[in-house]
């Protein structure tokens, strides 16, 4: 099992050809089928993008710990380590890789608009569950397990493929707005496998195995040999009021554990794929009728070979504009900034947060800010201080070196697990105590 595309090594030579001989493009890309030449031209467009950003990544060096070469590798899966370690359980996601199996930088999700809600409503890394069993905090009416995939360290949650099989987390009833996320990976998937392989998140009025009456899905492709998209439906008293396929080339993405954010807002749904939104549907969820439940559902995997994982699975209330709060209330708090664990390395999905910040700095120019970071009480309450104290100071960095803001404007202050707001003995309380604080100043 790998987490790195393979492709037949004709392909990866002409891709290499394409990459560093300018002069030969044309003449190649005329010899290659429409499949691989809008490979070829995808791959070429990264690379330019990639030599583009290198200047912006240098400035942002200052933002990772200081001495710090960045996440290590692991050969046999081809996928970032996190510093400390390569189980992350303080992290809801990781620096996504791109196609190249490399993370993306937290420059690429400078524009990233996702704001996570701040009242967390579930959350699972599986961190306490067993190899093997199924997870406590979820139900099914068919099968899967919790996995370590390559031995890696990392928990998932391995789904089943076949007929209205579902998995639901024991998520509360979902409010009006709230915002969903999770990573998932697909291995075994090749140019074989089905058009019809999809992950499936349903919102659904039917807190059972059945789709409801009424209901919002989302179809997220893993086919390899064409672009499907990502299709969404809904159902209003069993009547179909949307049926749309949304073009959105996700065959290298979701070869490389994509992170998939969702907000919903009264009937507004919005589906992001690591920094990129693809789904934006102002009136999909039905007016008048409560979706309570969340569900997962896979379908057309080949079962022993193509494998579908998912993991983090975190979902809050709210993700509604901070920036109102902050102005009005002059104090906001989250546990959206998302860091690597036991460091203050700032994972890349948590830029939406960071963004409407700088945008509140940019319009209120009289404003100043204390940045204070939190943690929760794993390790020593010494090393939980120190940490609070660079999270905190790795967020006014990104404010400064991404957005422009005066650093005379923003000081930072670090906590470490002194003021915890919930149970740290469990998963949801951790991720409630691990927290940034924003307060005018």
């Amino acid at each position: 099992m790998n987490f790195i595309k393979i492709l037949p090594t004709s392909v990866l030579s002409l891709l290499f050809i394409v990459c560093f001989t300018q002069g030969t493009n044309a003449q190649i890309l005329k010899k290659l089928g429409k499949r691989a030449q809008k490979a070829a031209e995808r791959t070429v467009e990264r690379r330019v993008e990639r030599e583009t950003q290198e200047k912006t990544d240098q400035v942002l060096d200052s933002i990772l710990e200081p001495g710090s070469k960045g996440p290590t590798t692991d050969p046999s899966i081809g996928n970032p380590i996190p510093p400390g370690g390569q189980n992350n359980p303080e992290s809801i996601g990781g620096h996504a890789p791109n196609a190249q199996g490399t993370p993306n930088t937290i420059a690429v999700y400078s524009k990233f608009d996702f704001v996570p809600g701040d009242k967390i409503l579930f959350f699972d890394d599986f961190s306490d569950e067993f190899l093997g069993d199924f997870p406590s905090k979820w139900n099914t009416n068919g099968g899967g397990e919790v996995v370590s995939v390559n031995d890696s360290g990392e928990k998932w949650l391995e789904l089943v493929s076949g007929y209205n099989i579902y998995f639901i987390p024991d998520v509360p009833d979902l409010p009006e707005d709230y915002t969903i996320e999770f990573d998932v990976l697909g291995l075994g998937l090749d140019n074989k496998t089905s058009s019809n392989a999809i992950l499936r998140v349903d919102l659904s009025d039917d807190d059972k195995f059945k789709e409801g009456a009424n209901f919002v899905q989302a179809h997220i492709s893993f086919v390899q040999y064409i672009d499907k998209g990502i299709t969404m439906e809904n159902r209003i008293n069993n009547k179909r009021e949307i049926y749309s396929v949304v073009r959105a080339d996700l065959r290298e993405e979701v070869l490389n554990v994509p992170h998939i954010s969702i907000a919903v807002n009264k009937q507004r749904f919005r589906l992001w794929v690591n920094e990129e939104k693809h789904i934006d549907i102002p009136r999909i969820v039905p007016q008048g009728t409560v979706l309570t439940t969340l569900k997962f559902h896979m379908n057309n995997f080949k079962d022993g070979k193509e494998r579908l994982f998912i993991k983090n699975l975190k979902v809050a209330e709210g993700g509604i504009d901070l920036r109102r709060k902050l102005i009005s209330e002059g104090e906001v708090s989250t546990n959206g900034i998302l860091f690597d664990s036991g460091s203050a390395n700032i994972q890349p999905q948590s830029m939406g947060i960071i963004r409407q910040i700088s945008q509140v700095l940019q319009e209120e120019n009289g404003m100043n800010l204390i940045i204070i970071g939190h943690t929760d009480t794993d390790g020593p309450d010494d090393a939980n201080l120190s940490l609070s104290q660079k999270r905190a100071a790795a967020v006014k960095n990104a404010l400064v070196n991404i957005y422009g803001i005066d650093a005379g404007r923003l000081q930072t202050d670090g906590k470490g697990e002194t003021e915890p707001i919930a149970d740290n003995s469990t998963t949801d309380g951790k991720a409630q105590n691990r927290r940034v604080v924003f307060k005018k100043n």
